[in-house]
């Protein structure tokens, strides 16, 4: 498995709508019974379950497990200051921020791609 201790060595996310537990498990280097207690702990982490109660992970999911191992494992919270970071007053100012920065690089790009059009 890979080290915990870095978010670098994580493999990329492929390019896919639904993502297994072992699947998940594996782009994110934790154990699948960690990403079960995660649900657990984290309201805003709730994959889709089908047949047998199998959960099917999509892509903001896995970025959410990613997010949250690197607050537990590489920056030190606990469970507890990890769930109010991430539902907290500054997770939305973040998530805003970020927005702003997609919405303002996609108009970029979309400049770019006017000029390469003429």
């Amino acid at each position: 498995m890979l080290d915990q201790g870095n978010n670098t060595e994580l493999p990329a996310i492929p390019a896919k709508r639904y993502f297994t537990i072992g699947e998940v498990s594996e782009l994110c280097g934790v154990k699948p019974h960690v990403l079960r207690y995660w649900e657990q702990e984290f309201p805003a982490l709730n994959p889709v379950k089908r047949r047998g109660n199998r959960r099917y992970y999509q892509r903001h999911d896995v970025l959410m497990i990613r997010q949250i191992r690197s607050l537990l494992y590489d920056e030190g919270f606990t469970i507890t200051g990890a769930r109010a970071r991430l539902e907290g007053p500054q997770a939305r100012v973040e998530a805003s921020m970020s927005h702003q920065i997609v919405r303002q690089v996609r108009m970029e790009l979309e400049e770019v791609l006017g000029l390469l059009r003429r």
